[in-house]
């Protein structure tokens, strides 16, 4: 068998190549796009596995090279840099670490999900963006009018407060020039949120677990899909305590010893469903008394618990969801969200 290291970047990528019985790797490098990299891939024509570590478009290479591999290994990065730390660090390095740790059968892998999983992933993160471009030309346009003395009324962003807005003409051409162009800004982001999610409706009623998690209160649908999408499979998970650490809910931890010291939640991946589960989380806390009642056990009636608080109500729904998507069965209030007790969906 041969092992093959990769080592990806978008001007140059270097390969390690490591067969059984060699000493040593042997590294070459490419120079020029993904199809480089496929052809020399294509090159090799006995038996073997490919390993690179997870990046920024890794997968269609991840696509391209599962059709000519045996097996094809996405690396996690943050785990390789505890596994494999070194003072000479080049991508020759790195190609070799990668394939001497795929042929030991130490390599940390992640999911690597399917196209059409990516491509709604995209469409979450774009609209997710889109957002916040909207919230932060609002704030401007009020730093506006606050800078120039005008007072504003309430609902400035409902349809009258825009009437209001788009017939406002400042004292200065300039405040004024700066506030149709950013009144033509804000209506172009909400043209584009409304076609974003339009094209997440369609996607989310093609996916029952979407509207499965929606039976949570507070869970809306950017809450569900976006959860769906970053889970996949959520038998993937060797446990359900699992969910947690995937989507940096738990607290870091430097123990020794008896001393045991907790910090803040970890912050590891999608920060686009942490996000979201932090709206839904107050949402929740609002409509479900079940949550609201696990919210305050946490919370102990001390204020500086509140964030601690509600952290672990957004840890307690996302494990609650990742079980109904495993069981497929509904909330039910009256079981204290336990799904194992819940009800199943109707088709």
């Amino acid at each position: 068998m041969l092992y093959v290291g990769l080592d990806v970047h978008a001007k140059e990528s270097t390969f390690a190549f490591l067969a059984d019985g060699d000493p040593k790797p042997r590294t070459k490098t490419v120079r020029g796009p993904l199809r480089r990299i496929v052809e020399e891939l294509a090159k090799i024509k006995e038996p073997f596995e490919l390993a690179f570590e997870a990046s920024n478009g890794y997968g269609p290479l991840y696509d391209m090279a599962a059709k000519m591999a045996k097996r094809v290994v996405v690396a996690h990065p943050g785990k390789l840099r505890l596994i494999f730390r070194s003072k000479n660090k080049n991508n020759p390095a790195d190609a070799k670490a990668l394939v001497q740790l795929l042929r030991a059968g130490f390599l940390p892998e992640v999911y690597v999900p399917k196209p059409e999983l990516r491509a709604w992933r995209r469409l979450i993160g774009h609209r997710v963006r889109l957002v916040g471009q909207r919230t932060r030309v609002k704030c401007t346009l009020r730093a506006l009018l606050r800078g120039v003395g005008v007072e504003m009324p309430k609902g400035l962003w409902r349809k009258a407060g825009l009437a209001w807005l788009e017939a406002l003409t400042l004292e200065s051409r300039g405040d004024t020039l700066m506030l149709k162009d950013y009144l033509a800004h804000l209506a172009y982001l909400n043209c584009a949120i409304r076609r974003a999610e339009h094209e997440l409706d369609r996607i989310a009623r093609t996916h029952p677990a979407v509207v499965l998690l929606r039976t949570i209160p507070g869970v809306g649908p950017r809450t569900a899909e976006a959860l769906v999408a970053w889970v996949g499979d959520p038998r993937r998970f060797a446990s359900i305590k699992a969910v947690g650490n995937y989507f940096g809910l738990v607290p870091c931890e430097d123990s020794s010893g008896s001393h045991r010291h907790f910090g803040h939640i970890t912050h590891e991946g999608p920060a686009v469903v942490r996000r979201l589960l932090n709206q839904s989380a107050w949402q929740a806390i609002r409509h479900s008394p079940h949550v609201r009642a696990v919210y305050d056990r946490i919370r102990r009636d001390d204020p500086e618990r509140r964030k601690i608080a509600l952290v672990a109500t957004m840890h307690y729904l996302a494990r609650v969801m990742v079980t109904m998507l495993r069981t497929g069965e509904t909330w039910d209030p009256e079981a204290h969200g336990r799904p194992a007790a819940c009800k199943p969906v109707e088709n």
